[in-house]
């Protein structure tokens, strides 16, 4: 099986897994336990952190570890969120409709506690417009909530340009970098946010590892009181070997290197596409992750593409791992205002700086194949390219 769905996971680095286990074998006591063999513990978990927070740009006690990106996301928007109304700042959240499903869960989860939420649409390019969000900014904005690297087609989100629209002051920016962690320089978007989730099965770490960088001068509410891990952040004994394993895979990481090799294996993904009716949504290349393209054909449905990519031996996918299987299309097409069919037409192919460049041809070469037994329409070329 030729795997493209990078996007969901990838798989374990050879050294983190060595790590991992290695390290479940030597420090297996519980880091909050304070005789020497917890204490050992304790010493490889603020080694993790240490290094975590280097490679994030981030101050290590800012830094919590979690169970993932899921829960990184619902932790620091509801935990934000509560806090800032708590003293009194305002009672209003500002998202996309385009974000993960955690992101859309904790809004609405603060929802059914009274806060006021707003869910941008998105641009023709992909991207949230900087007027959309000066436009629904109001007085009492406690937070806005929108993620570095769409999920579903990979463009980059204006950050930086959002953030000196607002008054830091007042209003909190968490932003959702677990697609663009390791792939994107985070750290120039650092000065500009309050919060940022990432994740480590993205990046060649384990599943069931993410983190969770609070600026420490912001102020929030624990979502459960009275626990006493990771500041009471949250709570639960900690995943010692998944951080160190986590950590290590972060230190491996290069963003400029994998940006590059990724940007040549998708120019030669479209290169080996024969002409056929398909779009692909993307932004200009400056603000596209590359290694993640978003795909509809005319009058296919996206999961067909999907099932029959599977019985040919190419793992690609429909979207988000997290939405998968609702039957409600790609979220992405939806917010960028296209239609009920497009969004049910999605697919997903996502790859990594290491997946052979055989296989990509290979794969161009199957679509089109599916295309000629599937497609109700012409073989013309109908190439849209946003910018």
């Amino acid at each position: 099986m030729k795997y493209f769905d990078c996007a969901a996971t990838v798989p374990m680095d050879e050294e983190a897994l060595s790590a991992y286990v290695e390290i479940s074998k030597m420090y297996f006591g519980n880091s909050e336990s304070h005789h020497n063999i917890g204490i050992s513990a304790r010493d490889v978990l603020e080694n993790g952190r240490s290094i975590l927070a280097e490679q994030m740009g981030v101050e290590p006690k800012g830094l919590f570890f979690t169970s993932g990106g899921t829960e990184s996301n619902l932790l620091a928007i509801i935990s934000l969120s509560r806090k800032a109304r708590e003293i009194g700042r305002g009672n209003h959240i500002i998202t996309a409709e385009s974000e993960h499903a955690s992101v859309l869960s904790a809004v609405h989860f603060l929802e059914k506690e009274g806060f006021q939420i707003t869910k941008l649409k998105m641009e023709k390019n992909g991207q949230i417009s900087t007027e959309q969000v000066l436009e629904n900014l109001r007085p009492d904005t406690i937070l806005i909530s929108i993620q570095h690297v769409n999920q579903e087609i990979g463009t980059l989100q204006p950050i930086q340009e959002i953030s000196r629209l607002i008054d830091r002051k007042k209003v909190l920016f968490h932003t959702d970098c677990v697609q663009s962690f390791g792939k994107v320089d985070i750290q120039e978007i650092i000065p500009y946010v309050d919060s940022i989730s990432v994740a480590s099965h993205k990046i060649g770490g384990p599943k069931g590892v993410g983190a969770v960088y609070i600026r420490p001068d912001c102020s929030y509410e624990p979502v459960f009181p009275l626990l006493s891990q990771e500041d009471g952040f949250r709570g639960g004994t900690i995943n010692v070997p998944g951080i160190a394993a986590f950590a290590l895979a972060a230190a491996k990481t290069d963003p400029p290197s994998y940006w590059k090799e990724c940007s040549r294996k998708r120019k030669l993904f479209r290169s080996a596409l024969p002409d056929f009716p398909y779009t692909i949504y993307e932004a200009e290349q400056s603000v596209q992750l590359p290694s993640i393209i978003g795909m509809t054909m005319d009058g296919i449905e996206g999961q067909l593409v999907m099932l029959e990519c599977n019985r040919l031996g190419f793992a690609i996918s429909t979207g988000s791992a997290c939405s998968e299987g609702k039957g409600e299309g790609a979220k992405t097409i939806t917010a960028m205002r296209e239609p009920d069919a497009s969004a049910k037409q999605f697919f997903r192919i996502s790859f990594s700086d290491q997946t052979p460049d055989f296989d990509i041809i290979e794969l161009a070469k199957t679509l089109y194949e599916i295309a000629r037994r599937f497609s109700p329409g012409s073989l013309a070329q109908r190439t849209m390219i946003q910018s």
